[in-house]
């Protein structure tokens, strides 16, 4: 089964910042292009950071303090106070270029990677994009969360003809017809009667994994439920197996 690619989602026109350009040249490139954020390269394109609106609100909402409290510390105690996070919060809303604002190491990803691969990193990193590098991580593009949301675009006739060659025929070897596919606003109904239990799990998984698919509704049955067998009868069956293929 194959996963789209990055590369063809991705856009390669990427809004990107130098170490050394200045805070407001960020802000009006992010204003400017409409984006939420852009990555930092350097002279090599490689990526080095990426910046995001968020970093940019830490040097608005930023109140500097006096050298004392309303407590009365003095400003070496609170200084000694600071956790790693709360330095490199008063650090950004120090910034004056966009080397100095933005957030290290960067979360890359591959052109050759794929939608899912990139919605996952997505989800567990918790953000919004992702700069697309080659080999030698130079940027070549970016995808937001937008562009991976495409997949879902994706007709339903060419997700039923895909469930059906990859999975029915290529990877459980069934004739096309043995299971009824139908598919509406990317909801797979899988309807037909199977001969192991192990077979209907399979299928179901696999469909779930098809780019596009929304959900899959099961309603196939099975004669033998082969995932209650021992493993006695296992080495049985598989012995039994092999002398019948071996006929």
């Amino acid at each position: 089964m194959k996963h789209d690619k990055i590369g063809s989602v991705m856009t390669t026109e990427v809004v990107r910042a130098g170490y050394g350009t200045p805070f407001k040249e960020v802000a009006r490139l992010l204003a400017d292009h409409r984006v939420s954020g852009l990555p930092v390269v350097d002279e090599d394109d490689q990526v080095i950071g990426v910046i995001s609106e968020t970093d940019l609100m830490m040097r608005q909402t930023h109140t500097p303090a006096g050298p004392y409290e309303a407590n009365g510390r003095p400003w070496y105690e609170r200084l000694t106070a600071l956790t790693a996070g709360s330095r490199r919060r008063a650090a950004k809303a120090r910034a004056r270029t966009a080397g100095q604002l933005m957030t290290e190491p960067p979360v890359t990803v591959h052109a050759d990677e794929t939608i899912v691969e990139a919605a996952r990193t997505m989800a567990r990193r918790h953000v919004e994009r992702l700069p697309v590098v080659d080999e030698e991580d130079r940027l070549v593009g970016i995808v937001t969360r937008r562009d991976l949301l495409r997949v879902f675009l994706r007709p339903d006739g060419e997700i039923r003809d895909e469930v059906v060659r990859e999975v029915l025929v290529r990877t459980l070897w069934l004739a096309p017809r043995t299971v009824s596919v139908s598919v509406t606003e990317g909801v797979v109904t899988l309807n037909g009667h199977m001969e192991r239990r192990s077979d209907t799990e399979i299928a179901v998984s696999m469909t779930r994994q098809i780019d596009g698919v929304v959900d899959v509704v099961d309603k196939l049955t099975y004669r033998l439920d082969d995932t209650r067998v021992q493993p006695e009868e296992q080495a049985l069956h598989g012995v039994a197996d092999n002398w019948l293929r071996g006929r």
